[in-house]
C-alpha cells in the first residue's frame, strides 16, 4: 500500500541570500578563462599560467612513489607505517615537512625547522590559512602590490578581509608607496597587518623585485611592524641564478613564505606549503610557532593534504637531493627560451615605427611565465571573445588583476604552455587582432601586421 506525501513547490535559492562575495567579479575570473579556452579549442591561448607538459612522464610518478617508500623503509619504517603513509590521512601539518625543510635549506638558504612548515593543498590554501590567522578584526587590512594575483584578492573577499592596493610604478614596486599606504591606513584608524607580494617573475606582470628593494622592504616591515606574505611559485622557472628570497634575508621573522610545487614539479599534485616561523605567545605564557596555529585552521578546512600527493612530491625531492633548482634546470631553460621567442616575435610583428603608430608596448621579463602588453583599446571580455572567435588567439585582460579600477588597456600573455611554433603563430594572430581592434575602436586605419 502506498501513500502520497504532501509536497510543496520547490523554491529557488535567492542569490541575495548567499554570501556577498559570490557576486564579486573576481570569483568569475578563473571560470571565464577556462570556459573561453574550452569554447575555442583551435585558438592559441596565452591565457593559462600552467606548466609546459612536454616534460611530464607518466611512469615517473610511480618512480616517485617507490623512492619515497624506500626512504621510509631505510628510516626504519615498518609495513604498517609505510602503508599508512599512502593510505591514511596523516598529520594535519603534513608528513613530508622534513624533506621540504631540507630542500629549502639547500636550495633557497631558508633555514627553518620542519615544525615551522605546514604542507597545504597548493599555495592557494596557504593564502587562506595565513589570512584567516592574521586578520583578527574588522579594522585589519591586507595591503597588496597591484596588479596582483587574483587568488589572494579572491581569498580575501571570501574571508571578508579588507584589501588596499599599492599600485606598482612603470619600473616596479616602490617601498615609498607602500609606506605611504601604511601611514594612510593608520591615519584612518585601520591596522595594516600584512603586505602580499610576488617578488620573482610576478603574476601577472612578470616583473622581479631587485635585491636593493628587497632589503628596503624588510627594513620597512620591521619599522612598521608589518608582516610580508611572500608568494614564490615562479622563482625556479627562469634560467640563471635568482635573487635571494625575502625569507632567506629575513632576520626578524617578518616574512611568511608561501611556496608551491605546481610550477616546478607538476600541478596535478596540488601540493604547496607555508613557512611560518613567527613566535606566538599564549595567554599562559607559553610560546609556539605560527605554523601550529595555521595547522589548527587547516584541520577545519581540508583536514590534511593528500598523502598520495605528498608521497609523489617527496619522491621528486629525494631524487633531486632537495635541489629543485637542479631538477628544474631543463624546464627553466625552456621557459627562458619561450620568453625570448615571444619577445622576438613581438619585435618582428610590431617593429618600432609600427608599435608607435598603433600605441602598443610591452615589458621584457628575463624569465617566468608572464609578460604585460599595453594595447590601444579597452581589453575587456568582449574584445577577448572577438580575439578568440575571429583571430584564433586568447589572452588575459589585465583588469582582472587590479583590486580597484585599472589595467583597462593592457593584457597579460602567458608563454609557459606553448610550443615555439604556437608562439610564432599566436603572436602573428595577436598582431592582426590588435591592428583590427584599434581600427574598429576609431584609432585610425592602421595596417594589419
Amino acid at each position: 500500500m502506498s501513500r502520497t506525501l504532501d509536497s510543496k513547490p520547490v523554491s529557488d535559492l535567492r542569490r541575495d541570500d548567499l554570501h556577498a562575495s559570490l557576486s564579486d567579479p573576481v570569483l568569475d575570473t578563473m571560470n571565464f578563462l577556462n570556459e573561453v579556452t574550452l569554447r575555442y579549442p583551435k585558438a592559441i591561448s596565452f591565457a593559462p599560467g600552467r606548466p609546459y607538459d612536454g616534460f611530464f612522464d607518466v611512469e615517473q610518478i610511480f618512480a616517485h612513489f617507490r623512492r619515497y617508500l624506500e626512504y621510509l623503509a631505510a628510516r626504519g619504517g615498518g609495513e604498517r607505517e609505510i602503508r599508512d603513509a599512502l593510505y591514511q590521512y596523516g598529520p594535519t601539518a603534513g608528513q613530508i615537512r622534513d624533506l621540504i625543510a631540507h630542500s629549502l635549506r639547500v636550495d633557497e638558504d631558508i633555514d627553518v625547522p620542519a615544525e615551522a612548515i605546514v604542507v597545504t593543498v597548493g599555495s592557494q590554501e596557504a593564502m587562506v590559512l595565513a589570512l584567516r590567522a592574521l586578520m583578527s578584526g574588522p579594522d585589519d587590512v591586507l595591503l597588496v602590490s597591484s596588479p596582483c594575483y587574483v587568488g589572494i584578492t579572491g581569498a580575501a573577499r571570501l574571508l571578508g578581509v579588507a584589501v588596499t592596493p599599492v599600485e606598482e610604478r612603470p619600473d616596479g614596486f616602490s617601498c615609498a608607496d607602500l609606506e605611504a599606504a601604511i601611514l594612510a591606513e593608520r591615519a584612518g584608524g585601520r591596522r595594516p597587518r600584512a603586505f602580499y607580494v610576488v617578488p620573482d617573475h610576478a603574476n601577472p606582470t612578470g616583473t622581479t623585485m631587485p635585491a636593493s628593494t628587497r632589503a628596503d622592504l624588510l627594513d620597512l616591515a620591521v619599522r612598521h611592524d608589518l608582516l610580508i606574505l611572500e608568494d614564490s611559485p615562479y622563482r625556479l622557472v627562469a634560467p640563471g641564478s635568482p635573487v635571494p628570497t625575502l625569507k632567506s634575508l629575513d632576520a626578524h621573522r617578518r616574512v611568511i613564505h608561501l611556496g608551491s610545487y605546481s610550477k616546478t614539479l607538476f600541478p596535478g599534485a596540488r601540493v604547496g606549503f607555508v613557512v611560518a616561523d613567527q613566535r606566538v605567545r599564549h595567554a599562559d605564557g607559553t610560546v609556539g610557532l605560527l605554523a601550529a596555529e595555521l595547522a589548527k585552521i587547516k584541520s577545519m578546512v581540508t583536514v590534511n593534504t593528500s598523502s598520495l600527493s605528498q608521497a609523489a612530491v617527496a619522491g621528486a625531492l629525494l631524487a633531486a637531493r632537495g635541489r629543485v633548482s637542479e631538477l628544474n634546470a631543463d624546464t627553466a631553460a625552456y621557459y627562458g627560451q619561450a620568453m625570448a621567442a615571444t619577445l622576438r616575435e613581438l619585435d618582428r610583428c610590431f617593429p618600432e615605427a609600427r608599435r608607435d603608430e598603433l600605441g602598443v608596448s610591452w615589458n621584457r621579463p628575463g624569465g617566468g611565465f608572464f609578460l604585460t602588453m599595453q594595447v590601444p583599446f579597452v581589453a575587456d571580455n568582449a574584445a577577448l571573445t572577438r580575439s578568440a572567435e575571429e583571430f584564433g588567439v586568447i589572452w588575459t585582460p589585465m583588469s582582472y588583476f587590479y583590486p580597484q579600477a585599472g589595467g583597462q588597456r593592457s593584457i597579460r600573455l602567458s608563454i609557459s604552455y606553448l610550443s615555439p611554433v604556437e608562439i610564432t603563430t599566436g603572436i602573428g594572430r595577436l598582431a592582426r587582432f590588435v591592428a583590427a581592434q584599434r581600427e574598429s575602436d576609431g584609432g585610425g586605419p592602421g595596417r594589419h601586421a
